[in-house]
């Protein structure tokens, strides 16, 4: 939608992450780093962690196009509450092994030979756990079993750690994760964009796709996108989406104070909206919510354009009325019709409702959209 308005190749602010946008802030430098170090070393463990939306799967995403698969292979999970046996599992199927039955001895016993087959070819592995902080300490105790696995003096297995800051908290002063903290070979905070940084993050992620300066972008503007999203990456993709749709909408060439004012109060609106209308939870587990067929692209963008061609129209009576009523005054030498100016007045509010519910539309097709891809 908004890409053919502002002529780019593509949406710049997706919110799943794509190595492509990959922005090396002074944080990911050195996070990187530590990456580096740490897998030179080829054992242990190595722990990052950050704020949702920090942008750690964007930068393992970019650190993965940079491996040699030939060297070093690599398998990721990404948790949820798993306990330690089902997270022993969930590592064998994503090293694409096939366990018969729930026989945790089982799982263990293919993982190992497993690894031990890809140190005969000269490959090392590579396990990478995502959201971590999900994890229970019988399960975190699994994974440090795991480091155990040698051929010989060979260490078989190093694991990445991603988690949110209370992950960082955890394995800090957790008593019982001693063993695991003298197996932390790296570890590094991912700290959010600098204020210094946000400006040539949103002006990197836009030229990924093209952008030659329009829309153009108010000077004051990336202060103010800083306050609201306090730096956090996926934050910032979340607005700028939004300004992105209602400049397109609006036909804005200039991203301005008062739009990204708007958009901040129109997303604490659905904010608030989505906490009135969370379900109240039970203690029974609820039913899966049926799933809806989604609606074909192709009648959405048939929906969009029959609305847009109405706002023109609106757009087109609205100037028509005006110039009636500025020629009366001067034909008559009368003062100006107070009915037609209230005329002028509700048909404004009326088209003004008649945006809302296009941006509307919109935002809600492109978040389904980029739901549905990810």
């Amino acid at each position: 939608m908004y890409e053919h308005f502002y002529g780019l190749s593509g949406r710049p602010f997706q919110l799943t992450p794509d190595p492509d946008f990959y922005f090396e802030s002074v944080s990911h430098k050195k996070a990187l780093s530590y990456l580096g170090y740490g897998l030179s070393q080829g054992e242990g463990f190595i722990v990052i962690t950050g704020e949702v939306g920090a942008g750690k799967s964007t930068m393992v995403a970019h650190l993965m196009q940079r491996i040699d698969p030939a060297q070093l292979t690599v398998a990721r999970v990404v948790t949820s509450a798993l306990d330690g046996e089902e997270l022993i599992h969930v590592v064998a199927q994503s090293f694409g092994l096939a366990i018969e039955g729930h026989d945790k001895a089982g799982a263990l016993g293919a993982i190992e030979r497993f690894l031990q087959d890809e140190a005969r070819e000269g490959r090392r592995c590579l396990l990478v756990v995502d959201e971590c902080q999900n994890l229970d300490i019988e399960a975190l105790e699994e994974l440090r079993m795991l480091s155990n696995f040698q051929l010989g003096s060979h260490p078989l297995l190093q694991t990445l750690l991603l988690g949110q800051p209370e992950f960082r908290a955890l394995v800090a002063n957790h008593p019982e994760l001693e063993q695991l903290r003298q197996r932390i070979i790296a570890s590094h905070h991912l700290d959010a964009l600098g204020t210094g940084e946000l400006e040539a993050y949103v002006r990197h992620r836009m030229e990924q796709v093209g952008w030659q300066g329009n829309p153009a972008i108010d000077s004051n503007f990336f202060g103010a996108l800083y306050t609201a999203t306090d730096g956090i990456p996926r934050r910032v993709n979340q607005v700028m989406n939004r300004m992105l749709l209602l400049g397109a909408v609006e036909e804005r060439r200039e991203f301005t104070l008062e739009m990204l004012e708007a958009v901040i109060t129109e997303m604490a609106g659905d904010t608030q909206h989505g906490a009135q209308n969370a379900p109240v939870r039970e203690e029974a587990r609820p039913a899966a919510p049926a799933r809806v067929a989604p609606v074909p692209a192709s009648m959405e963008i048939a929906k969009v354009r029959a609305m847009l061609a109405e706002r023109d129209n609106r757009i087109a009576e609205l100037e028509r009325i005006v110039a009636e009523v500025a020629r009366r005054p001067a034909a008559a030498g009368a003062p100006t019709d107070s009915k037609a100016i209230e005329a002028i007045e509700a048909r404004l509010d009326e088209q003004e409702h008649s945006l809302r519910h296009v941006l509307t539309m919109l935002i809600e097709w492109f978040e389904d959209d980029s739901r549905e891809a990810a």
